[in-house]
């Protein structure tokens, strides 16, 4: 084997630079990388990069007739780093490519080996990364390890990467393979020295009673919860988090819905008359109803939450701790059924990327739906329980199939797809009234894209319809700085809201009413539910879905599982951006879906909190 110099080390003695000072490379050194070759390694201010000693003549060499190409990586950045460890002795592989006049032929030599671990995007799917390991080797032990100091200390000053992690493990996610999918990734977290203190809940709601009890000190002592689950799971988690935590009053609604506290701390809800259709009040004409006095004394306004059988859960406020906390974040580890929340926050369903952005520290933040039921049966008393969805509300076909689908749970995933088609099949429709907030805002020009439906079952699609501004890495709307209040106002909504309010109502038979926070991508509708929905733009997308023909509905249900698709241009279809919206069945019958769990509310109302919480994800690529 052919050398160069003496034994292949270049600038010993300089010493690497963490921060980027304008200068050349302060460390190069000649290694061998595994299945590659002879390399110069050089230690640049915001990674590594390699070349080979005797490079190729051209892109492309021949062998034998068969066309070969060197294509692998030649660099790599700190922050797609992870991990890089010493390995002690062994084998390392030369290149298999053709060199030196060598065609095909394998070389191994005995060295010291370190290894870089860090990630690479698909070339066919750049929202979906993959491990990527580099073994270099050389003969002297201390050039090795001095690589590998120099490496991890650069990664030490990468910033917001989590070191310590409490995990939730959903065993019967999905297809019951929860457990198995945290093992599959669990290396990740070990490799990168992340300590985790892993849960397998045993019951239902174990994790939410965690999460709420848990007191701020401890809790904050992680950097973050990581659920994995499905969406649900997740659900779950939040609720446990927010309930005993966040401090906001309830969602405003209209001068004639009236949730008020009589003397005896009950809630009354008054109505007025519903036939305006539309009603423009003063901010301070606004009711945005308060807790009883007893809950009141912690401060204005504040909500709690209540279970199903009235109890309240409230933590150890530890009020010396800041909510939110800036470097806490919650992640997810998909193993549900649709994992609607990880496919829109980085693009694909799959655990090892997730896993990846969480431990290089990726941080989006996710607005959060605040949903209050007033009352749970047409017969049953005023008493406010609040719950928070970090996707999703849905009410009619989208109730009627979460309903449908939990007698099959046996089924899997599947029951989905069983579930829809019988409530379809069923076509059943409910009388209600919904009154939204309308936003006056630049960033509503496509607030109501509505098309028409023929007799032939065909949709023009509207001339003027808007440009959609899909969220992605980076994005530009989610990135746009709220104007924000006091969190101690009376309308204590973390976000500016105008002076004059206008509400409008819609009144009718509906098939089904949803709210989107997200856009809600899932495999069996690749756009979402609203293409244009983004992560954090402090708005819900409030689709109403008026009754309809059979046959319409089945052409509305199949744009939506289309690419591209235009499932919100019809005329029996109503799209609104809004901040706050009311609900009151008229039926017998009132169930809801948030985030893929069931919600009896025959009254409700609900407000988005923007960017109430961060996730370890950067967006979707595409």
């Amino acid at each position: 084997m052919e050398r160069n110099g003496d034994d292949g080390i270049v600038g010993e003695n300089s010493q690497p630079r963490a921060e980027c000072d304008g200068q050349s490379s302060a460390l190069s050194s000649i290694l061998f990388l595994d299945h590659v070759g002879q390399v110069i390694l050089t230690f640049n201010s915001d990674g590594l990069s390699w070349k080979l000693v005797k490079p190729f003549n051209s892109d492309e060499s021949t062998c034998l007739g068969i066309r070969l190409a060197p294509n692998s990586a030649t660099e790599i950045k700190f922050s797609d780093i992870y991990a890089v460890e010493f390995i002690s002795y062994g084998l390392v592989h030369e290149s298999n490519l053709p060199s030196s006049g060598r065609c095909l032929v394998h070389n191994d030599y005995e060295m010291y080996r370190f290894t870089v671990h860090g990630v690479r995007r698909s070339t066919t799917q750049p929202s979906l990364w993959v491990p990527a390991v580099y073994t270099f080797g050389h003969k002297d032990l201390q050039t090795c390890q001095m690589w590998v100091n120099h490496s991890n200390a650069s990664l030490n000053l990468e910033l917001g990467r989590p070191r310590n992690l409490m995990v939730f493990v959903h065993p019967r996610s999905g297809k019951g393979n929860g457990c198995r999918t945290w093992e599959t990734v669990a290396p990740i977290f070990s490799r990168a020295k992340v300590k985790t203190k892993v849960i397998v809940t045993e019951r239902a709601g174990q994790a939410f009673h965690v999460m709420a009890s848990t007191s701020n000190k401890d809790l904050y002592s992680y950097d973050g919860v990581v659920a994995v689950g499905g969406d649900g799971f997740f659900n779950e988690i939040l609720n446990g988090f927010l309930s005993s935590r966040h401090k906001a009053p309830y969602p405003p609604s209209p001068t004639d819905i009236v949730h008020s506290v009589d003397g005896n701390g009950s809630f009354l809800i008054h109505h007025g008359s519903s036939g305006t259709v539309a009603e423009t009040t003063s901010q301070n004409e606004d009711h945005s109803p308060l807790l009883s006095t007893p809950i009141q004394e912690n401060g204005p306004g504040f909500s709690n939450f209540r279970t199903e059988d009235g109890s309240c859960n409230i933590a150890d406020q530890d009020w010396e701790f800041p909510f939110p906390k800036e470097r806490f974040r919650f992640g997810i580890i998909p193993a549900g059924s649709t994992d609607a929340i990880v496919m829109c926050t980085t693009g694909t369903r799959d655990p090892m990327t997730s896993a990846l952005h969480i431990v290089l520290g990726k941080r989006v933040c996710l607005d959060v739906a605040q949903v209050v039921r007033w009352k749970t049966t047409s017969a049953s008393k005023v008493e406010p329980c609040v719950r928070y969805a970090a996707s999703f509300a849905g009410y009619g076909f989208y109730g009627d199939v979460i309903t449908e689908s939990e007698k099959y749970r046996w089924m899997g995933p599947n029951r989905y797809d069983y579930a829809g088609t019988k409530v379809f099949l069923k076509h059943r429709s409910y009388e209600a009234e919904v009154a939204y907030l309308q936003v006056k805002s630049e960033e509503t020009n496509s607030t109501s894209e509505r098309g028409h439906f023929s007799n032939q079952i065909q949709a023009l699609w509207s001339r003027n319809k808007s440009e959609r501004v899909v969220c992605r890495v980076n994005c530009t709307v989610c990135n746009k700085k709220p104007i924000r209040v006091s969190i101690g106002s009376p309308r204590a909504t973390p976000y500016s809201c105008p002076e004059e309010t206008r509400w409008l109502r819609s009144k009718g038979r509906f098939l089904s009413i949803g709210a989107a926070v997200i856009s809600c991508r899932n495999e069996r509708a690749p756009d979402g539910l609203v293409a244009d929905a983004h992560l954090s733009d402090g708005f819900l997308n409030l689709i109403l879905i008026k009754d309809c023909p059979h046959a319409s509905y089945l052409w509305h249900l199949t744009q939506l599982a289309m690419r591209g698709g235009s499932p919100l241009n019809f005329e029996f279809v109503e799209h609104h951006k809004t901040t706050a919206f009311t609900f009151t069945s008229f039926g017998t019958e009132s169930v809801w879906n948030l985030d893929g769990e069931l919600f009896q509310a025959h009254q409700l109302s609900a407000q988005v909190f923007r960017g109430l919480v961060s996730l370890f994800a950067s967006g979707p690529e595409v």
